[in-house]
């Protein structure tokens, strides 16, 4: 397993699995044991994709030893205040049946996040959490959390694909030191991605799959990847994307497609942060 070395000398795997939209209890436990069993060693959920439990029972399946493993879950918005980041952590690391996190996010820019980062930060410097970062930090909400706190985010969990590709964001963290990872690396398969002819036109090339082409045109931009699928041939191909290099003309032809806008909602929408504050999640 290829990993990178986080801000603070954690190493973390390159590709992950991810868990959103599994809520089945059984499905999502069956389909993180696959990705175990496949190689996978980096698992990511959250509280509010409420399947923490069912991941949890995958882990212990597996038997793999917890040391070999990289597990991430996120704090919601409802959770977003120091007293209760605590507990929500707390919450979390007992449906998990861990004893400690490898990475924990702040899942979403709204609600007392400052609160929640103290209590990461205190959380981290207790051992109970390897790493602490973000998700869907835009680059003004990302700095003003650097300059006010004292610990830098280690992870910024993004939207990044080849319709939106975050390029000047990227360039932006790698110089505060934070690593980009890609959440919806498919998009979701919005803008026909599956058969996208410039996409599908490399991935004949190379005689591999549209996906495969994706994942690797993220991780030889030095982005994290956490794809999902369902399907134990689609999780096995997914992780199959190191025997296979792109070149600078396949990376021109991706270039092209970014349409510069996001394909779920702008956080500089005010209409997003009130859908993202009024978002309860019984947890």
């Amino acid at each position: 397993m290829q990993t990178v070395t986080l801000n603070n000398g954690v190493k973390m795997p390159i590709i992950g699995f991810g868990v959103y939209q599994v809520p089945d209890a059984e499905e999502c436990e069956n389909t993180v044991y696959e990705a175990l069993m496949a190689g996978y060693r980096l698992i990511d959920t959250a509280a509010g994709y409420l399947n923490e439990e069912a991941v949890g029972r995958a882990i212990k399946r597996s038997g793999i030893p917890r040391k070999e493993l990289f597990i991430t879950t996120k704090l919601w918005v409802q959770d977003a205040s120091y007293e209760s980041a605590k507990l929500a952590f707390a919450k979390s690391l007992k449906k998990l049946q861990l004893d400690y996190l490898d990475l924990y996010l702040i899942h979403q820019p709204f609600g007392d996040y400052y609160g929640a980062w103290r209590a990461m930060e205190e959380l981290y410097r207790e051992g109970k959490i390897k790493a602490i970062g973000v998700s869907n930090f835009l680059p003004d909400r990302l700095m003003d959390l650097i300059v006010h706190n004292e610990i830098v985010p280690a992870v910024n969990q993004i939207e990044t694909h080849p319709f939106y590709q975050q390029a000047e964001t990227s360039a932006f963290m790698k110089e505060q030191g934070v690593q980009h990872q890609s959440w919806a690396p498919f998009a979701e398969g919005l803008n026909n991605m599956f058969s996208n002819e410039v996409l599908a036109s490399v991935a004949d090339k190379h005689n591999k799959s549209v996906a495969q082409v994706v994942l690797r045109w993220l991780v030889q931009r030095g982005i994290f990847v956490i794809p999902k699928s369902v399907k134990k041939e689609r999780i096995i191909e997914n992780f199959n994307i190191f025997e296979f290099e792109l070149s600078a003309g396949d990376i021109e032809q991706i270039a092209a497609l970014d349409t510069r806008e996001s394909l779920f909602g702008s956080y500089l929408d005010p209409n997003v942060a009130k859908m993202m504050g009024n978002w309860k999640v019984d947890l």
